[in-house]
């Protein structure tokens, strides 16, 4: 149960932080070329449509047990991976497309930690039946 909650908060968290990435008001330009959305996180148009997919990815997910524990399961993975990616390259962006770096990095890793706590960690086992 609380896996299908998890997947509905972060999937709102993130339907709605895309969609502030494309408000000029919640952004704040940098000489860099990427704006900072709530003057902290890098983005772009393809950081925001990530978001959204995700966020309406995780909307999905809530409908059914499984299908959350899959999303926080793959969302650990993501993020994990986006997270070691802004440690790591030179650019710190996905490909040249989507900036990782600065303050993005702790939010990956700390979506990908609530992930991995939500998608394995509420495993349950059926009752056993005597």
């Amino acid at each position: 149960m609380r896996t299908r909650y998890f997947s509905l908060i972060l999937g709102i968290l993130l339907l709605v932080s895309g969609v502030a990435g494309f408000v000029p008001r919640f952004l704040t330009p940098t000489g860099e070329g990427n704006p900072l959305l709530f003057g902290l996180f890098a983005t772009n148009a393809v950081h925001n449509v990530f978001h959204m997919l995700w966020g309406v990815w995780g909307l999905v997910a809530f409908g059914r047990v499984e299908r959350a524990r899959l999303y926080a399961r793959v969302s650990a993975a993501v993020f994990a991976v986006l997270a070691v990616m802004g440690l790591i390259l030179p650019l710190s962006t996905v490909f040249g497309l989507m900036p990782v770096y600065g303050y993005d990095v702790w939010l990956h890793a700390l979506i990908a930690i609530a992930s991995a706590i939500a998608g394995f960690g509420s495993a349950r086992t059926p009752a056993s039946v005597s």
